[in-house]
């Protein structure tokens, strides 16, 4: 258990049978009044921010996700297959906790997943990944920028150098989306 005063960015709690992670936390003090702690939290869940305000010294109960090194089979169903390195358990992630890492995945890459009891919270890819460029196009846009666009081999759309061509393989930086 914790209080309020030590909640920090990065830290996860539970509020209301909920999973947040806490994404701001201030102290604030009025002239007339009481202070307080004044947080911005991200739903596990959803992905949803709300801001809450903990009185000083509330308690918390800050919670421990565990993470694991799963490696990308295939899509199934209504998620996607992986493997868990350490165990060798195969584990579904639901579309929604991919999301848009989708466009990076291919079979054999592992990523971090952070769980809650047997519950998958999020995904985590590698910073860095090289990928095949599968086809390239020059759009009008493109040639005045000096760019043109790239379809990976796993259907990520990005821009890249005019000199990248079908075939190459190329460093992509999977926060920004981005040739490297």
């Amino acid at each position: 258990m914790a209080t309020s005063n030590q909640l920090v960015p990065g830290m996860t709690i539970s509020v209301n049978q909920k999973l947040y992670r806490v994404e701001s936390s201030v102290k604030v003090t009025v002239p007339k009044g009481v202070p307080f702690i004044k947080t911005k939290l991200r739903d596990l869940a959803t992905h949803e921010t709300i801001e809450k305000n903990f009185k000083l010294n509330q308690p918390i109960k800050d919670v421990s996700l565990v993470e694991r090194r799963l490696e990308f089979l295939y899509p199934e169903g209504e998620g996607f297959l992986f493997l868990d390195v350490v165990n060798l358990e195969q584990v579904l992630v639901p579309t929604a906790i991919v999301g848009s890492k989708v466009n990076f995945l291919k079979e054999g890459v592992e990523l971090k997943a952070f769980f809650y009891g047997e519950a998958i919270f999020a995904v985590e890819l590698p910073q860095f990944l090289e990928l095949m460029v599968a086809k390239t196009q020059t759009d009008e846009a493109g040639s005045e920028t000096g760019t043109k666009t790239a379809f990976l081999e796993t259907g990520a759309k990005i821009e890249v150098p005019p000199f990248i061509q079908m075939g190459d393989i190329i460093k992509v930086d999977t926060k920004t989306e981005e040739y490297i």
